[in-house]
């Protein structure tokens, strides 16, 4: 059993661009390598889990996505912060065209995703952590039974401050600012357990 970070892609690791698929827009966040790399001395493993519609819309294609994860991985192994594995939805229930339009067990909420990786490593749920900055990759990670962390890059500044201000239940397990923080409020817990 291995013990397994997932993470979001864009708004987590990388700036959020409107459909992201060409490397050159590709801008890793602050912290980011860092994170990775603290996570990985401890012992984890990283996976990316990440929807990508753009696909279904017909904007980019799937070998643009690898292509992009590629040279994504390229920059981050330079900081000892590689990904071990990208997993990616290319489907859209509604927007989707051709093959790609269909509702599917790996688009998150969805466990799809999470399910391949468990086949590939066996995962440690009790010990393993999904991280995101929608709410969508945090019922994902519930779903699938995970510690689930929201970071205020992407989006979930806003999402936070929105449950702050109006007293909303969370359903995450931790905020973080950003992935550093929540790496390290991670590498803390395993320490103490």
């Amino acid at each position: 059993m291995e013990r397994i970070v997932f993470l979001d892609r864009d708004g987590t690791i990388n700036e959020e661009v409107h459909y992201l698929y060409r490397p050159e827009d590709l801008h890793i966040l602050p912290g980011v390598p860092q994170a990775l790399a603290l996570l990985k001395e401890a012992g984890y493993r990283l996976v990316v889990v990440t929807n990508q519609a753009g696909v279904a819309r017909g904007y980019y294609t799937e070998e643009d996505v690898k292509r992009l994860h590629t040279y994504m991985n390229g920059i981050l192994r330079e900081s000892g912060a590689d990904i071990d594995r990208f997993y990616y939805c290319p489907h859209h229930p509604s927007h989707g065209i051709g093959v790609y339009k269909k509702s599917c067990s790996c688009r998150k909420p969805a466990t799809g995703m999470f399910q391949l990786a468990e086949r590939e490593f066996g995962v440690d749920k009790a010990h393993s952590f999904m991280i995101g900055d929608k709410l969508l990759d945090i019922r994902a990670g519930k779903n699938y039974g995970l510690t689930s962390i929201l970071v205020g890059t992407g989006y979930g500044r806003e999402l936070h401050e929105e449950d702050m201000k109006t007293g909303a239940e969370q359903i995450y397990d931790c905020y973080a600012d950003d992935l550093l923080e929540a790496a390290k409020w991670i590498v803390t817990l395993s320490r103490h357990e």
